[in-house]
């Protein structure tokens, strides 16, 4: 009798039981709450500005807009604005462009070794990744060895993090970086035509057309058949 009472006692209870006691909710998070409970702002980069905006103008015919990072590379920042309102990238090569990896542009021998008149800029290894267009200082062996040269990133490649100086990042544009010819060097490069700050007025004016080079002549054909003197000619000892 005790025993049938129990398990009717036990079903009672089971039956009138709440649906929470029976399985314990899984906690929710939700994005809103971690937004607030998360300062962000240290992992988000600065607005754009236009004295810290880089815009190539290049000769596929497109703008590529790059955002600089003077608050993680100051040193390198300089070095690309100095240069930038001296004209000097006007008219370079990207002379080394690799498929799935980077363009590398900066040099005016446009054979990978050559840099400014000024003085190498020193690293300023940071925080900022090698995601896809990323823009860094390219460098010889010599982590200190960074002048004017630069590529921007096809694709992510992590590994060179802490290696290189990452100093910017494309912000508009980067269907232009694709469209850079591939090669090391490409057969028909693609050129700056022209590199300008934001906050420089030329910067929203069409840039200037590229210099024609000077077409290459044919050389003379010379004429067949064995050559005679002319008559009453002597030949010179």
């Amino acid at each position: 009798m005790r025993l049938a009472f129990a398990i009717v006692l036990t079903a009672a209870l089971a039956l009138h039981a709440p649906a929470d006691a029976k399985k314990p909710k899984k906690p929710v998070i939700k994005t809103s709450d971690i937004l607030q409970a998360t300062n962000l702002t240290p992992f988000l980069p600065p607005a754009l500005t236009p004295e810290n905006s880089w815009d190539l103008d290049l000769s596929d015919g497109g703008r590529v807009v790059i955002q600089l990072r003077p608050d993680r590379a100051p040193k390198m920042v300089e070095r690309v604005k100095t240069l930038t309102k001296q004209g000097f990238y006007n008219g370079l090569n990207f002379h080394r462009v690799i498929e799935g990896f980077m363009a590398q542009g900066g040099d005016p021998k446009g054979t990978g070794e050559g840099g400014s008149s000024m003085p190498d800029v020193q690293s300023e290894f940071n925080d900022l990744p090698h995601v896809r267009g990323a823009v860094a200082a390219a460098r010889a062996a010599d982590e200190n060895s960074a002048n004017s040269q630069f590529y921007i990133m096809f694709m992510p490649n992590l590994k060179l993090d802490k290696h290189y100086t990452v100093f910017g990042r494309v912000v508009s544009g980067m269907q232009y970086v694709d469209a850079i010819q591939r090669g090391e060097p490409p057969a028909n490069p693609t050129k700056i035509v022209r590199a300008v700050m934001g906050d420089d007025p030329a910067a929203s004016t069409p840039p200037p057309p590229l210099p024609v080079a000077p077409a290459v002549q044919a050389p003379v054909a010379l004429p067949s058949g064995p050559l005679t003197p002319p008559a009453g000619s002597t030949p010179q000892k």
